[in-house]
């Protein structure tokens, strides 16, 4: 029999452990196959504003995807040999050496490998499709995607899984020559010795976690975090990781190990799955620990990135409230610029303002708190002027001055202000042109938006404008002809999808170095289409992190079931029947899927929730976003669980075992 006859019989003999294997990868190469079509798909690109951005984003994001995915199918792998180690043992025995032995195995998996690719880009190529369309979705383009399977996706994906066939081999060859012929005999006689577990220890996972989520809680404390960042941040770190870790290692054995002593212990079918559970602790703390942490950072990652997508909305609205915005131009040039706009996007509201050139007497600080934000230039509007644009977008932010009175418009500030009378700082300015200096008192600092940052075509924005509104007495008092600037600011409809109109306009208006224009259009594309790739990207990369963490416990649990095949065995034996294996072993997985779960969406839960609150404590979808979050966390494991109860059982059933 030759070694291609024989991997093939092993194949058709071990279904069910290659099929795990096989899942394993194919699930791998439709991950990152519908990711690299989505990078080479027409159809999205057309609709790409920024499509030099976009590729360069996906290329970074399937890098991270692959390497993840190399991390899950390795590790299916590990979980493969460890299997067929007393196979192996019984070919060296019959003279097969390590190089066939090898060989083997390598046929083997470029069958696997071959399949998989053909399965994997036929079933990514139609997901593309749908991914694509949520992707369109996401960024609020209405293109339809058609159904395509790029060949530079194909070409890509069957590269890097070449690659990855030839680390499997040398991994499996590795596994192979490593193992001495009497260890392969033996290789699923070992197990975990019961530890001794300190209820002093047990108490202090609780207690370090308990001091963690309070730290957390009390993010943008004045005491705790403002005073004492380092300290508390150090503080909280520890009680996350050590009190995670001491949870599994000895607050979960210290909880069975009561269990054991209680007068109920031998109650029904407690002993068995409790006893079994005690022998597992030693090896399941440090991954359980791994998981609960990593998801945790897994869902913060999706928790951010859903939260900064869903705010771009309200965000870039509040940046550039105005659609169209310049510096007014001649008459002539003004009534062309509103026919192109009505033939595209019709005007529903306009406006002209006007105010002063002036520059900053004082220390720019007084009035902007970060004034290498600002332009250097600063420009005076009458309190009438503001409050009509106001009034025009419907927002309650009029203002009432009275002589020297003034307010800043110091939009992205933490904290607006409003000063009492006597507390009101002094701000002197120089109007161009005029020789005397003017004071005002500062009445109020705003979070709020005139004039937007100038922008150009490739979605680029300047300094914010440096704008102060004071009283029409004042303003009338300052007045120079040299100084005045006017400014047109139009609401069009569909303004998002303006950004061929925006680069018409400004072509008409902005011919002179120097003359302001921002479109809403600008910003929109480029903030709007970043945040949706990067929402789809982190969920991608999320995903097929929590299906290799999920493997991580659901490989282990296959491995504990193939080595206590024997103790089922013995079970069956004296009468146990096949309900009470199965919910023994429903409770025992239980056991072990559950804490780790549940620790992991606590922490995803305060280190998301509570310092993000304090952000965007406006943003009423916030909790939500993070509830959804954590529901499919849950799912994902919930599946895991499952499937690892209904093969954990035919493992050890020995109708179904696996030989």
């Amino acid at each position: 029999m030759s070694l291609l006859d024989l991997s093939w019989r092993n194949m058709k003999r071990n279904f069910r452990l290659y099929t795990i294997y096989f899942v394993s990868m194919l699930i791998g190469v439709i991950i990152h196959f519908t990711f690299s079509s989505l990078m080479f798909n027409d159809d999205v690109l057309a609709a790409i504003k920024n499509k030099q951005n976009y590729q360069l984003g996906v290329s970074v994001a399937s890098v991270v995807v692959f390497l993840f995915i190399i991390f899950f199918i390795l590790y299916a792998n590990s979980f493969f040999m460890k299997q067929r180690k007393k196979e192996f043992g019984m070919y060296l025995l019959f003279g097969l050496n390590e190089r066939q032995v090898a060989w083997m195995v390598f046929l083997e998996t470029l069958f696997l490998s071959a399949v998989s690719l053909v399965g994997g880009m036929l079933v990514g190529g139609l997901l593309s499709k749908f991914f694509g369309m949520l992707l369109m979705n996401l960024m609020q383009y209405d293109k339809a995607i058609s159904l395509s399977f790029p060949i530079e996706a194909a070409g890509q994906t069957i590269g890097l899984f070449a690659l990855l066939t030839v680390i499997i081999s040398v991994q499996s060859y590795l596994s192979v020559r490593r193992v001495q012929l009497v260890e392969l005999f033996h290789a699923k006689a070992k197990t975990d010795k019961p530890l001794r577990f300190s209820a002093w220890l047990a108490t202090l996972a609780v207690l370090l976690l308990g001091e963690a989520f309070f730290l957390i809680y009390k993010t943008g404390d004045q005491v705790i975090w403002k005073d004492n960042f380092m300290a508390s941040f150090i503080a909280a770190t520890v009680g996350v990781i050590g009190g995670t870790y001491l949870f599994f290692r000895q607050f979960l054995g210290w909880t069975l190990q009561r269990m054991s002593r209680g007068n109920g212990y031998y109650a029904g079918d407690r002993s068995l799955w409790i006893s079994a559970l005690r022998f597992s602790i030693r090896g399941n703390a440090l991954n359980l620990t791994f998981i609960s942490l990593f998801s945790a950072i897994l869902m913060f990652l999706v928790g951010f990135v859903s939260i900064n997508y869903a705010v771009q909305f309200d965000a870039v609205k509040r940046e550039f409230p105005n659609h169209l915005a310049f510096s007014s131009p001649d008459a002539q040039t003004l009534k062309h610029v509103e026919q192109l706009i009505q033939t595209k996007h019709p005007i529903t509201a306009h406006e002209t303002i006007t105010g002063l050139r002036a520059a900053a007497v004082s220390d720019r600080g007084i009035a902007f708190g970060e004034p290498k934000y600002f332009t250097d230039e600063l420009f005076l509007f009458p309190e009438s002027d503001f409050n009509r644009i106001v009034k025009l977008r419907g927002d309650d932010q009029q203002v009432d001055l009275q002589g020297q009175e003034a307010v800043v418009l110091s939009k992205g500030i933490p904290d607006p202000v409003k000063y009492e009378g006597g507390e009101q700082p002094e701000f002197t300015v120089k109007v161009k042109d005029d020789a005397k200096n003017a004071t005002f008192r500062l009445a109020e600092k705003k979070d709020y938006t005139l004039l937007s940052m100038a922008t150009d075509g490739q979605g680029e924005a300047s300094q914010k404008i440096a704008i102060l509104v004071v009283s029409d007495e004042a303003f009338d008092g300052l007045k120079q002809p040299a100084a005045l600037v006017s400014f047109d600011v139009y609401q069009i409809e569909d303004a998002k999808n303006a950004n061929a109109l925006a680069r018409g306009v400004q072509a008409l208006v902005a011919t002179t170095p120097g003359v302001y224009f921002a479109a809403f259009a600008d910003l929109y594309s480029i903030q709007i289409e970043g945040s949706s790739l990067l929402l789809f990207s982190a969920s991608f990369l999320a995903v097929i992190a929590l299906f290799a963490l999920g493997s991580i416990i659901y490989f282990k649990q296959l491995r504990e079931a193939t080595e206590q095949q024997g103790q089922y065995a013995i079970l069956r034996k004296i009468g146990v029947g096949d309900g009470v294996m199965k919910r023994v072993i429903r409770k025992q997985l239980l056991f072990v899927f559950f804490p780790p779960l549940v620790l992991g969406m606590l922490h995803s839960w305060f280190i998301t929730y509570y310092p993000t609150l304090r952000e965007v404590k406006d943003f009423s979808q916030l909790r939500s976003i993070i509830s959804a979050v954590l529901i499919l966390y849950f799912l994902i494991y919930f599946l895991f669980y499952l499937s690892s109860v209904s093969i954990y059982y035919k493992i050890v059933n020995p109708k179904n075992a696996m030989t």
